[in-house]
């Protein structure tokens, strides 16, 4: 789905606003973060942080190498 937006000056910043469809698809309301990302192809913009993939990798290579010390610790 493509939407035009316009960007507005806003303080010391611009900024814009999401359509209300891309909001509700996304779950997106008031005060909820978003993150910027420069891509190859331009700016994205994802409700997703990008270092929960990193974090997530770490997480699952600690809990497999210490799975019965975790299941240990879940009784």
């Amino acid at each position: 789905m493509i939407k035009k937006v316009v960007l507005r000056q806003m303080g010391g910043s611009i900024g814009t606003t999401l359509p209300k469809e891309i909001a509700d698809r996304f779950h997106l309301k008031k005060g909820d973060e978003v993150y910027i990302t420069e891509t190859d192809r331009g700016i994205l913009i994802t409700p997703y942080d990008p270092e929960f993939d990193k974090a997530m990798a770490v997480y699952e290579k600690g809990a497999k190498k210490y799975r019965h010390a975790l299941n240990e610790l879940a009784k």
